[in-house]
């Protein structure tokens, strides 16, 4: 069993939910030795996050995208933490609900994604800047 850990950088992107499974894989060549096992991808930021869904149609990531700044608007009246801008607390609050990392098994050289499913970039901010991933993987 075979251990490795590579920190990739993704480009700035704006607030929405980006596809990223081909940048991550790109990045990944050591995969095609393993014939099976597990990738754990974690995101280092508190305003954005990860998430595995349906890779085919754009109108779930724009539902997504929709459905989670209704559930989370700006502004609220309730929110002390307001300092760095209208979207910095809602980004901090959508960013806990969907989480910071997701985990791919490893099948013949590759991530064992279903059919429609791809890994999502979900930026929280208007402008986030990079995003900095550190993927661990394990296997043989």
């Amino acid at each position: 069993m075979s251990w490795f850990q590579k920190e990739i950088i993704l480009s700035p992107k704006s607030r929405g939910i980006h596809l990223i499974t081909n940048e991550i894989t790109k990045e990944l060549a050591e995969l095609s030795a393993m014939s099976v096992g597990i990738a754990h991808i974690f995101i280092c930021h508190t305003s954005a996050s990860l998430s595995i869904n349906e890779n085919a149609s754009p109108d779930v990531r724009r539902d997504l995208e929709d459905y989670l700044n209704q559930s989370v608007p700006e502004n609220a009246p309730y929110y002390r933490h307001t300092l760095e801008g209208a979207d910095d607390m809602p980004a901090h609050i959508k960013a806990s609900l969907l989480g910071n990392s997701v985990t791919v098994p490893i099948t013949r050289g590759k991530l064992n994604l279903g059919t429609w499913q791809g890994i999502y970039l979900c930026e929280h901010r208007d402008v986030g800047g990079s995003r900095r991933l550190i993927i661990t993987v394990t296997g043989n």
